[in-house]
């Protein structure tokens, strides 16, 4: 600011000279003028002279006109804007990607060079803007890219705006006076007491109550809880249907209806919302699917076609058999993983087919899903909520045993089954049992044929038999194996298969017992390794000797004790002793607590502590925690050195790998023994086999 401010004084060497003081003041006098104090601006006199701060090297005082100095304040409002439209452009902008922030520096950019063209914005130097000149440069980019911009594309995108939903009016519009519509309303927006709507839907209660609170009062207020909560146009619908009310006023979750007049009645309501409701194609498709199948749940909280009430179809279908099933040649019944997940792709967006709420009892919702079978290849059964005992794994168990279907999906809040690769409609299924009487009666008009033509072969012969006379394909083959090998009776055979199975479990129980076996000897082998680090040291022989009642009144004291130390898993090691010892530094007795609960390995705990420590054991007590062990100090007592202190026992990392080794190991015996009783019992298992089967024979 001071080198501008320098440049216009040089361009009126004038202003500096004593010309502009008055002549009946020095330039002394002038200098020490309360006027020249401070930089102001006298706006009321043009002509008047300012002081404006000099530089160092300066001698005398620079004056200037008020007109002839810069406004800092409006010089520096473009720079800023500068400033912010540039970091606008390539600021990084919060919760978008790279590929939507170059596209808006892209769409900023050409919005730039449009303004650069017209005339208005023309400007003759153009020095001040150097850096706006490399975002110009599309032909040097052009020709570095090969052509286009790497965010550029061949073809335009068009982009498809999602239409907004036009507003119906209700059926409260339709019907009421305008004025009486608003007066209803504001009383509906103070209202503050609610009838609940809870997750069994618009139940004969519910109903009760609102038409209890008419009696008294021309509106009432409803509000739903889940599922309708979520869906309120549907909620709209079945109060109105149920109560005959009209809705006045919708907010959240609640709803408030209004009685009507005299002359209002239910069937102007519902010719009201068949004027409004109007079915789309899906809707159409979906109950041309369900029609015949049962009658429909009304209380439905989704949104439309409503699935069929399979509470209100038969318990018990008089001739009533699982359908037939015949896999086509060449192909598995079983589902793989990638045709499971594309099933259910699919049925996630179908519309449900029926609606369950209860366990047993589903021959006619077994039925109607094998009628919907031969429509559609999923059958989607969604669960009621609020019903009472409701378990979804015995739903799908029934269902899957009398339909014979495949379980896609099964929730708490639906159940999916596809019919199978297998499915036989009842169609199929008749013409395939004709296609096999017609066929058994073909084979057995063959076999006749062919024992005619071999009698009169004889009677040609007189009666001797030709030797090259083949059976082979013909029914006698057949009955000659089957007097062959039918004399073996069932239970042979069920014997011979349950001895092969026993061999089979009994070969794989020793298998495994060998590996069980080999791990048993690397974990010995490693608490072995272990152990040889750990020298638990011997318990002094010269022990201090305590009165009973010095004994007493140290276990009281331990007793009352607030702090403790936990022994945990790793047992006695490094860190227990540091522990103690550092209560021992406040205390006289120290309480250690172990979760140990078979006393005599607390016994063992108990004299490892007296025996590291060189304490006195005084008692050990069982507490709601474990056993807590108190130990004394010694009236002699003195603290060892850390160093004295490890190198008996294990680290921390040491003792903690120790525990594990041994825990592992017990595991690993106690499964083994598990197989080798499991092999004993196969074992005689198989006598006991066999010699009923030397019996049988």
């Amino acid at each position: 600011m001071l080198t501008s401010l320098f440049l216009s004084a040089r361009a009126y060497p004038s202003l500096i000279t004593n010309s502009s003081l008055n002549p009946n003041q020095n330039p002394s006098n002038a200098a020490k003028s309360p006027q020249f104090d401070q930089f102001r601006e006298n706006r009321g006199l043009s002509d008047a002279t300012i002081k404006v701060p000099t530089a160092p090297w300066m001698k005398g005082p620079l004056l200037l006109r008020p007109d002839e100095i810069f406004d800092t304040e409006k010089r520096n409002k473009p720079r800023k804007v500068e400033e912010k439209t540039f970091k606008a452009l390539n600021r990084r902008e919060s919760g978008v990607r790279g590929k939507k922030a170059m596209k808006k520096i892209v769409r900023n950019v050409e919005k730039l060079d449009e303004g650069s063209d017209s005339e208005e914005t023309q400007m003759d130097d153009l020095s001040e803007f150097e850096y706006l000149g490399r975002i110009s440069e599309k032909t040097e980019s052009k020709d570095r890219f090969g052509g286009k911009m790497p965010w550029d594309r061949e073809e335009e995108r068009f982009i498809l705006r999602r239409m907004k939903k036009e507003r119906v009016p209700t059926t409260a519009e339709l019907i009421l006076d305008e004025g009486l519509l608003n007066r209803l309303r504001r009383e509906a927006s103070k209202m503050r007491k609610w009838v609940n709507v809870r997750k069994a839907g618009v139940t004969e209660t519910v109903v009760n109550e609102i038409r209890l609170i008419w009696k008294l009062k021309e509106l009432a207020m409803v509000r739903f809880d889940v599922p309708l909560c979520r869906n309120m146009e549907r909620a709209q619908e079945i109060i109105e249907m149920k109560t005959g009310g009209l809705v006045v006023l919708s907010k959240k979750e609640f709803l408030v209806v209004y009685r009507g007049g005299p002359s209002y009645s239910s069937e102007e309501t519902r010719s009201g919302q068949d004027e409004i409701s109007s079915s789309s194609l899906y809707e159409r498709e979906a109950d041309r699917l369900l029609d015949g199948l049962g009658p429909r749940y009304m209380d439905w909280w989704m949104r439309r076609p409503f699935p069929v009430d399979a509470d209100l179809l038969p318990e018990v279908v008089n001739g009533y058999r699982t359908p037939s099933r015949r896999c086509p040649p060449n192909t598995r019944a079983k589902l793989s993983d990638e045709e499971l997940t594309y099933l259910r792709n699919i049925a996630q967006a179908l519309p449900f087919h029926f609606v369950l709420g209860r366990n047993h009892g589903l021959q006619g919702l077994a039925s109607a899903i094998v009628k919907l079978w031969e429509k559609c290849i999923i059958a989607k059964i969604a669960i009621k909520w609020g019903a009472l005992n409701t378990n979804n794994e015995e739903m799908a168990d029934e269902l899957k045993h009398l339909t014979g279907g495949v379980l896609i999906l099964r929730n708490k809040y639906l159940i999916i089954l596809y019919r199978g690769k297998d499915f036989l409609s009842d169609e199929v299924a008749d013409l395939v049992d004709d296609r096999e009487r017609l066929l058994r009666g073909y084979q057995h008009f063959e076999e006749n044929k062919r024992e005619s033509d071999i009698e009169i072969l004889e009677v040609v012969t007189n009666g001797k038999q030709l030797k090259e006379t083949s059976k082979s394909g013909t029914l006698l083959e057949f009955q000659e194996l089957q007097r062959k090998f039918g004399e073996k009776e069932t239970r042979n055979l069920e014997t011979e298969a349950e001895k092969a199975r026993l061999e089979k479990e009994l070969k794989s129980q020793e298998h495994k017992l060998s590996i069980l076996k080999s791990k048993i000897e690397k974990s010995t082998m490693e608490l072995f390794k272990l152990n040889t680090l750990w020298k638990p040291s011997e318990r002094d022989d010269d022990i201090e000797i305590f009165t009973n009642e010095e004994r007493e009144c140290l276990r009281r004291i331990g007793l009352k004790m607030s702090s403790s130390l936990v022994l945990g898993r790793r047992g006695v090691f490094v860190g227990i002793m540091e522990g103690l010892h550092q209560h021992w530094k406040h205390r006289e007795v120290a309480k250690v607590i172990t979760m140990q609960k078979i006393f005599s390995r607390v016994v063992y705990t108990a004299k490892s502590l007296e025996a590291e420590s060189n304490g006195v054991l005084i008692s050990i007590e069982k507490l709601k925690e474990g056993h807590a062990i108190l130990i004394y100090r010694g009236k002699n007592y003195k603290r060892p050195s850390s160093k004295l202190m490890a190198q008996n026992l294990l680290t921390k990392r040491k003792a903690l790998q120790r525990s594990v080794a041994m825990q592992r190991l017990g595991s690993l015996k106690f499964f083994a023994y598990q197989r080798e009783r499991a092999i004993e019992d196969l074992k005689v298992s198989l006598v006991n086999l066999q010699d009923s089967a030397s019996e049988l024979s």
